[in-house]
């Protein structure tokens, strides 16, 4: 008996010596025993953990319910991720695992259950990995209890029988006595036997007694031996004990994995043996007979094939129940992985933190490398305006003089170097703008417009400049143009005069003999926009194949030759290909020398309802347009002679001003309809006086940039100070007056008080219901529809906005004029308003707090405003009719 004592006083140590939670439940799920762990990790106290549900303290009860059912059904449940929750709310993450144990004739009487902790693990890598907790239970072990104090109850009760009959034999020989004296001596003899025979009785039931009660308590420290065994060899750490030698004296599973030893020989062996650090294992297991127990010891088992599992060593000694020593039970933890994992989180810091120095390094140099290019790039913008500025100054004369000297009477050989002249300027200005536009591309500021014209009218318009140089030269030239293209399209008519005008100059150069033949095709279409492929096919030189792939780059030509013997710089293709590509296009070429090249590419355009009138067709003089005062503001005496006999020509009266200061002197004390403005003059430039006009003098009228710099920068500036329009030097007389009279007609409808000659102010409309009426085909319904949408949403905006720049909300003061802009367009307001909310636009995009925004602002607040009453108007007008 005491040995089994001893065993179960050792079972038990070893049970509550287990860093993990150990469990026992019965088949209704409720909990029969614990362990000190299972304890520590719930926060209950284990007379409260016994006899409630297994399943209560999950954080996912259901989850934990099908588990145990789980092992119950099939034996065992392995890795099986659950929550713990604390009585505190701490969680903590275990990984479960469970399996039944039966009586020696193979009833399951319960589930024994092991939770691993692995919340630490699961925070180095970032994972939560749900635990499973193995826990134990033995509701058998208590119904056999009961049962055995029954049996000792009713051994009880028949010996207790025995004794009171007994004791009626002794009652009956005793009248026996009585009745017969002459057999008293034999009585008496009788009696004493029967006295021997009740003694020899008693104590033969006593010994079954004490035997059956010993069997009993035999086979329920079995069971209980068994339970504790089943526990001990379910653990995943390894659980060893070993007597005051250092002798290992019983071992589980686990240890005998992490050694690769067999049970047989790690019996009676050394326990220091197995660690790397032998003398400190000695000093730890020594520590624990000396203290009682030790803590997270670190230690490194030793595989028999050499590999290493670092654990953490916790032992505390066991004694029998006279407190005795017996020996110490030992757990080791292992840790192998965490400590990977720290190794690693360590590793990975140390990265992070020289990545982040060669990252910062990199972005240094990346800054350095960035402000260089965009100082170069700088340079090279500032460089080629002062070139563009140098070369269009004098060009500017040059050519416009040329033009009012061609208008007047001239001998036959005077026309004839005049024009010259005029070829020649047109071909240095050709020059200038393929340099500027490799520029703008470089700097990707290379832009488009979207505008509506008539593409048949424009193409045939380009194609005429090239006739009499055709015509010349003998060549045939064909041109087919497809029926099928809208007659109206939506895009930029310019820069595709500049791609077609670039491949037919090469066309006509490099054609001597045959044909030069233009088609413009309709490729494919949708509801909304098509696109168009143009063919120019030459019977010309033609380009070598290896050259082909290089033909588009900058200056290069098809052969060295090429440029003394036709001109040129081998800008044009390269511009043509840009061009092209920017605008969403392709371009292809087919060449072979001796038989001639053909370039097709193709553009997309949007569709268009509009009636359009392109700029080459666009000027007969008005001679309904007169009176008109024109500003003009140049420093260089021939330019200011040029555009004085310019405007003359056109019927317009010319103030000239020398500089910016002289320019506000003059609008303080004269009226004027526009002002023509040179950017760059001494005291006061063109930027400069405009940004006075608009700030101090608070005047609309239509300021036109006359420039020889266009570069982006110079015209994005333009834009910026409050200028509703720019012309490139040299001078087109043209353009000019084109752009004088679509200033003057849009300044018409614009919201602003304006002077006129009797001194009287005239405030103007500022909404047009002509677009809204075409394309909702006047139907009322629909525009009312449209005007109450304006009238609801633009007080909002407009209080958004004053909100917005009181607070300094710089982004919600872009976007509130950002919402604004499509309404503009919608109602007729003209692009001088677009323009204002544009420049609020920039304003606030650049943390812009000045007077100037300020001014904008309530300049739009007053436009806006203004709309919404002449848009009540035309509503009522509208419902009324």
């Amino acid at each position: 008996m005491y040995s089994q004592t001893n065993d179960k006083h050792y079972a038990r140590r070893l049970i509550e010596a287990s860093l993990d939670p150990l469990v026992t439940i019965n088949a209704d799920g409720k909990i029969t025993d614990v362990n000190a762990a299972t304890i520590r990790v719930t926060g209950e106290s284990r007379k409260g953990l016994i006899g409630t549900n297994f399943s209560k303290y999950f954080t996912d009860h259901d989850k934990a319910e099908l588990g145990y059912q789980k092992a119950f059904r099939k034996g065992f449940v392995s890795d099986y991720s659950l929550t713990i929750k604390h009585k505190n709310g701490k969680l903590t993450d275990v990984l479960y695992n469970a399996s039944v144990y039966k009586d020696d004739k193979g009833n399951v009487l319960g589930v024994f259950a092991a939770a691993r902790d692995v919340t630490d693990q699961q925070w180095a890598i970032d994972l939560r990995i749900a635990n499973k907790e193995l826990q134990f239970q033995n509701e058998e072990k208590e119904k056999r209890a009961n049962e055995l104090i029954i049996a000792n109850k009713e051994l009880l009760f028949q010996t207790q029988e025995k004794e009171k009959r007994a004791a009626e034999l002794i009652i009956a020989n005793k009248e026996l006595v009585f009745q017969n004296k002459e057999k008293e001596k034999r009585a008496n003899e009788l009696i004493h036997a029967n006295k021997e025979l009740l003694f020899q009785t008693e104590q033969k039931e006593k010994q079954e007694h004490e035997n059956k009660e010993l069997e009993a308590f035999s086979y329920s420290l079995g069971l209980l031996s068994q339970y504790s065994r089943s526990l001990i060899e379910a653990s995943r750490d390894p659980l060893i004990t070993i007597n005051a030698e250092g002798k290992i004296m019983d071992m589980n599973a686990a240890t005998i994995r992490l050694t690769g030893i067999s049970r047989k020989k790690l019996s009676g062996s050394d326990f220091f043996d197995y660690f790397t650090d032998s003398k400190k294992a000695r000093a730890v297991y020594q520590k624990v007979f000396a203290q009682g127990s030790v803590a997270d010891s670190p230690l490194t088992l030793r595989h028999k094939d050499g590999k290493l599992t670092d654990v953490l060593f916790n032992g505390s000694v066991y004694k029998d129940n006279l407190e005795n020593i017996i020996g110490i039970v030992i757990v080791a933890r292992d840790v192998t992985d965490q400590k990977r994992i720290e190794l690693e989180l360590i590793d990975a810091k140390v990265l992070a933190e020289l990545t982040t120095v060669i990252a910062e390094e990199a972005k240094r140099k990346a800054e350095n490398a960035t402000r260089t290019a965009e100082e170069a790039m700088k340079a090279k913008q500032q460089f080629l305006s002062n070139m563009s500025h140098e070369i269009r100054t004098p060009m500017n004369a040059i050519i416009g003089f040329t033009k009012v000297v061609l208008k007047t009477e001239l001998t036959a050989k005077q026309r004839e170097y005049l024009k010259a002249i005029k070829v020649s300027g047109d071909a240095m200005i050709v020059l200038i703008n393929d340099i500027l536009d490799l520029a703008k591309v470089d700097s990707g500021k290379l832009t488009f417009e979207e505008t509506p014209f008539k593409m048949e009218t424009s193409i045939a318009a380009m194609l005429h400049l090239f006739e009499l140089k055709i015509q010349e030269k003998n060549l045939k030239f064909v041109q087919v143009y497809d029926t099928k293209i809208p007659e109206v399209l939506v895009g930029d008519p310019m820069r595709l005069h500049q791609i077609v005008l670039n491949l037919m100059s090469n066309a006509v150069k490099f054609t001597n003999k045959g044909a030069i033949k233009v088609s413009v095709e309709l490729a494919s279409e949708s509801a909304e926009s098509v696109t168009i492929k143009y063919t120019i096919e030459d019977t010309g030189i033609g380009i070598a194949e290896n050259k082909i792939e290089n033909i588009f780059e900058n200056f290069q030509q098809a052969s060295s030759g090429t440029s003394r013997i036709y001109g040129g710089t081998g800008l044009g293709l390269a511009i043509v290909k840009q061009l092209v590509e920017s605008q969403n296009g392709e371009i292809t070429v087919k060449s072979e020398i001796g038989k001639g090249s053909t370039f097709s590419f193709t553009l997309s355009f949007l569709k268009s309802d509009e009636t359009a009138l392109p700029i080459e067709e666009m000027i007969e003089w008005d001679e309904e347009i007169k009176n008109i005062r024109v500003l003009v503001v140049e420093d260089i005496p021939l330019n200011q002679l040029l555009m004085k006999t310019l405007l003359d020509e056109f019927g317009f009266h010319c103030e000239i001003a020398s500089n910016g200061r002289i320019a506000i002197e003059k609008l303080k004390s004269m009226e004027f309809d526009v002002v023509l403005m040179d950017l760059q003059m001494p005291e006061m430039n063109g930027f400069e006086a405009t940004e006075y006009i608009r700030k101090e003098l608070k005047l609309s009228i239509p300021i036109m940039a006359l420039t020889a710099d266009v570069t982006t920068a110079d015209l994005e500036k333009c834009t910026k100070v409050g200028m509703n329009d720019y012309l490139a030097k040299p001078v087109d007389d043209k353009l000019l007056y084109s752009k004088i009279v679509s200033l003057l007609k849009h300044s018409d409808n614009v919201a602003m008080v304006k002077k006129n000659t009797s001194n009287q102010t005239v405030v103007l409309r500022i909404t047009d219901m002509s677009y809204l009426t075409q394309k909702t085909k006047a139907n009322p319904t629909l525009m009312m529809e449209m005007i109450t949408l304006y009238l609801e949403q633009t007080p909002l905006l407009v209080s958004e906005m004053s909100t917005s720049f009181q607070n300094r909300d710089w982004d919600m003061l872009q976007s509130v004029s950002h919402k604004m802009i499509p309404t503009f367009s919608i109602f007729g307001m003209k692009p001088e308003i677009e323009g204002i909310a544009r420049m609020i636009q920039e304003f606030s995009s650049a943390r812009a707090d000045n007077i100037a925004l300020s001014d904008l602002i309530e300049q739009l607040e007053g436009i806006c405003l203004q709309a919404c009453e002449e848009l009540e108007e035309e509503f009522n007008r509208l419902k009324n009719s």
